[in-house]
């Protein structure tokens, strides 16, 4: 007879089977013996989504004790729901699931924090739904830290791992992601090697039009390089690190939810994610890319000259001392076309600009914050030269104001330095564009507009300062992610500026001939006596030693 204990039932089912097979059930005649069968459970479920009653049931106890465990955490999975009845469905399916697998009970507590984030109760969540859980919580995140979080999940995390349970996923699943994203960029560097290459024959490089059986070959050339993939971007180790952090950073939060136990990314082996280093781009440097195509580094700086070509070929565009503010005191795209009038002092002593606000893009649609961390906001010192070109600027754009205005047209009271023809915010991807076209036309060796901000730092150095005083200039948080970025560039500038110190004395040095052979003693003469003598020492070796004077 089953017994009624705490909302369910517990009873003793028979496993005998009668002569056709069949279980016996309650006609077994052994029913009456006290250990004869063994211990079951029944308890009420929730009903299905159609509204049907399900039952779960588990026989094969051996005490009525096991029976009773179970019972009790199936009635406080029970509990949890509540009044809820969306609550009551997840529950009821978690549970029919577990009677239909045999699966163990889980305990309350562990469908408690399940049922209180909203993820599924049987843990089957995938790392794919997870991430996009996590990102759905993120309110508070800048508009460049959320969509390079999108970025990663989109193109690189949702491919490789996002069908793995989440707690399932172990160390050789995100290593294989990372080793399967490192052989796509060799992939690609071929690809586009492969292309310069192919570029380089569809060309004719020579002044004139090509004979006729050139032209037939520059055109299946040409047919084979539109065949050919155009160039991508691949994927370094700085790259690999920052989807490793986003990974390891949405792990966490799971953690935080008591949904795994384990974060994966943490213990994954990328390698070293050093910093590129900025190189000047010296005359050999010019040549060899001239000659191939190729650059030298991710971070290429403009010598001083170079600079100057730049911003001389700029001066007549309106953007231009947007692109002298940048290279002499290292602002940022951002805080550039984010910088407002208000924050420029050019009467003070000494002139400043108060670095408060930038404009970035989520997206294609700017929007304006403050700067990311508290040493990027700060005064940036302004030399006399760069007050001049903010004086012109500003005079300039009061002209198209005023003529706008009589010309019926509106203007933007934005207050910004550098603004758009109306005066409304100017796109950051314009001087992006804007700088490009100028540097081609210039024909300069490339660099990026960030760069820019790099050459700042060899100004720095090429005025006689140091690392420390270019941390000061480009508002760094720590002297290492100076030093990390800028002692390569540094050396290369100390070894220029050695040659020029050099070569700064002033020198008439006579003609010289062949060098005497070893051994040999110079013929007297007049002056003779200033002129080192040679000896040998003991080892074969040339000494030079300064002869007697008087």
């Amino acid at each position: 007879m089953p017994s009624a204990r705490r909302a369910g039932s517990i009873y003793r089912r028979c496993e005998c089977r009668g002569a056709d097979g069949k279980l016996l059930g309650a006609k077994c005649p052994q029913l009456t013996k006290k250990n004869h069968g063994s211990v079951a459970l029944r308890k009420e479920l929730p009903p299905d989504a159609d509204g049907n009653r399900r039952t779960f049931r588990r026989t094969g106890y051996q005490r009525v004790t096991e029976a009773e465990g179970d019972l009790s955490r199936l009635q406080a999975i029970l509990d949890l729901a509540g009044d809820d009845p969306a609550d009551q469905q997840r529950v009821g399916d978690l549970l029919a699931d577990i009677s239909r697998r045999r699966a163990d009970i889980p305990q309350a507590d562990e469908v408690k924090r399940r049922l209180g984030v909203g993820v599924p109760l049987d843990g089957a969540m995938t790392v794919a739904e997870w991430l996009d859980r996590w990102m759905a919580g993120k309110k508070q995140l800048s508009p460049t830290t959320t969509a390079g979080y999108r970025s990663h999940i989109k193109v690189h995390l949702k491919p490789h791992i996002g069908h793995y349970r989440l707690d399932r996923l172990t160390v050789a699943h995100v290593q294989a992601m990372f080793d399967a994203i490192a052989d796509e960029a060799d992939v690609i560097r071929a690809e586009n090697q492969a292309r310069r290459e192919q570029e380089a024959r569809a060309k004719w490089g020579r002044p004139g039009r090509p004979p006729a059986k050139e032209r037939e070959r520059l055109a299946v050339e040409r047919e084979r390089l539109a065949a050919m993939k155009p160039y991508r971007k691949a994927n370094g180790p700085s790259t690999r690190h920052a989807i490793r952090r986003t990974l390891r950073t949405a792990l966490n939060g799971a953690i935080g939810q008591q949904l795994i136990t384990f974060n994966a990314a943490t213990h994954v082996e990328l390698g070293s994610s050093a910093r590129p280093r900025g190189l000047l781009w010296t005359a050999e440097r010019v040549a060899r890319w001239r000659e191939t195509g190729v650059k030298p580094g991710p971070v290429m700086v403009w010598t001083p000259e170079q600079l100057g070509a730049f911003l001389d070929a700029a001066e007549d565009h309106p953007l231009y001392a947007f692109y002298h503010l940048v290279a002499h005191h290292g602002l940022r795209r951002g805080e550039g076309v984010g910088a407002d009038w208000a924050n420029v002092h050019l009467d003070t002593v000494p002139p400043r600009i108060d670095v408060l606000t930038e404009i970035v893009v989520d997206g294609w649609t700017p929007l304006e914050k403050e700067p990311k961390t508290d040493s990027s906001m700060a005064s940036v010192m302004l030399d006399r030269e760069t007050v001049e070109v903010l004086r012109e600027h500003r005079a300039r754009q009061s002209a198209e104001r005023e003529a706008r205005l009589r010309a019926g047209k509106s203007w933007a009271n934005t207050g910004k330095i550098f603004a758009d023809v109306d005066g409304s915010w100017l796109h950051p991807d314009v001087v992006s564009r804007v700088f490009k076209r100028i540097m081609e036309e210039a024909d300069l060796p490339p660099i990026n507009l960030r760069d820019l901000r790099h050459g700042a730092a060899g100004l720095v150095k090429a005025g006689g300062g140091d690392i420390h005083d270019a941390k000061k200039k480009l508002r760094h948080s720590t002297i290492v992610l100076t030093a990390d970025t800028y002692m390569e560039l540094f050396e290369e500038y100390e070894q220029e500026l050695v040659e020029k110190a050099a070569a700064a004395v002033p020198r008439a040095r006579r003609e010289r001939g062949p060098a005497p052979a070893s051994g040999a003693v110079p013929k007297q003469g007049p002056g003779a006596a200033l002129q080192p003598a040679a000896d040998a020492d003991d080892d074969g070796l040339t000494v030079r030693a300064s002869a007697d004077i008087g």
